[in-house]
């Protein structure tokens, strides 16, 4: 396997070659395997994800034939295949090909196997023991891992925000790859993103350190920052509309429309991508996330933009004048 296969690709790239994969398994149509070739030549990331996903398929056809249905068909199947696997020789092969295939910066196991997990486009509330309340965004997943000493939840992928029950001694804490983040009897956001972890602090106050850190740094209301594992990036004002997805919106107001793009892309299944030329332009607003469909029409009136639709999971934003004859 070269370097370049061996880059991990986006979770957007990744359920788009396995959407064209379910679409193709069958023959496809001719159109399918038009709009294929387009698409896998559209961007290097598409070409090393297929590439990818073939290197999956050898490994569970090494394997199990079934575990390669349970990838593309069932995430709750993947997981009892995983658990009931066991010590294996087959789980062993499943978890490493797994592992291989999505990169050290997308580990799906632990997605897969995480005490709480949403799917894509889904959200939920969790009531803990202890009386804190957890909403989970998109495709979060998280462990619960309470003992007698400390509160302490891991956040495997996603995003989440956190009330802290208030009548429990044991101290708060959540850990992610980057760090860990200490609550004072708060109301924060906890965001895995490609470059670190990201807290917001909407009440009272965290106290975060990184992985590499020795001395932990308190963040107070209305503030946010970048953890890395190395170090805390530079501090700066929680945006009023940091927790409107609670709500079941995304606001923005001078965005970028690749930034808005890549964010809408995170609730829908399939490839959503932007124009490069268009990438720069900038959008203020409101846009409802159970319906991301919906969330793009509402680009036109204001963009000189055009979604173009070439199947329900591959959707491209693109300027108008480039699809006017």
């Amino acid at each position: 396997m070269t370097p370049i296969s061996s880059k991990p690709v986006s979770a957007r790239v990744l359920d788009a070659a396995i959407a064209w994969q379910l679409s193709l398994d069958g023959g496809g149509s001719a159109l399918e395997r038009e709009e294929f070739a387009k698409w896998h030549a559209a961007h290097e990331e598409h070409a090393r994800a297929w590439r990818q996903l073939g290197m999956l398929d050898q490994r569970f056809s090494v394997a199990s034939g079934p575990a390669r249905s349970a990838l593309l068909q069932s995430r709750e199947g993947l997981r009892r295949r995983v658990r009931k696997l066991g010590r294996g020789v087959a789980s062993i092969v499943l978890v490493a090909g797994l592992a291989l295939f999505a990169g050290e910066r997308y580990l799906p196991v632990d997605y897969w196997l995480a005490d709480q997990r949403t799917a894509t486009g889904e959200q939920r509330t969790l009531h803990l023991s202890d009386g804190t309340v957890i909403n989970l965004n998109t495709h979060s997943a998280l462990d619960v891992r309470f003992d007698e000493q400390q509160r302490r939840i891991v956040l495997q992928e996603g995003e989440i925000l956190i009330e802290t029950g208030h009548n429990d001694s044991r101290p708060f804490i959540v850990e992610t790859r980057d760090g860990r983040m200490r609550a004072l009897g708060t109301r924060f956001l906890v965001k895995r993103e490609d470059q670190g972890t990201r807290l917001g602090v909407l009440q009272s106050a965290v106290a975060a350190r990184p992985q590499a850190g020795q001395d932990e740094q308190v963040f107070k209301a209305g503030q946010q920052v970048l953890m890395r594992q190395d170090g805390l990036g530079s501090l700066q004002a929680l945006g009023p509309g940091a927790d409107a997805w609670t709500r079941g919106m995304l606001v923005v107001d001078n965005a970028r429309l690749g930034d808005l793009i890549n964010e809408l892309g995170r609730y829908r299944r399939g490839y959503l991508g932007v124009a490069g030329n268009i990438a720069d332009l900038r959008i203020t607003g409101s846009f409802p996330l159970q319906d991301p469909d919906l969330a793009l029409d509402a680009l036109l009136p204001t963009l000189p933009v055009k979604i173009e639709r070439h199947a329900p999971w591959w959707v491209t934003v693109v300027a108008k004048s480039d699809t006017q004859p």
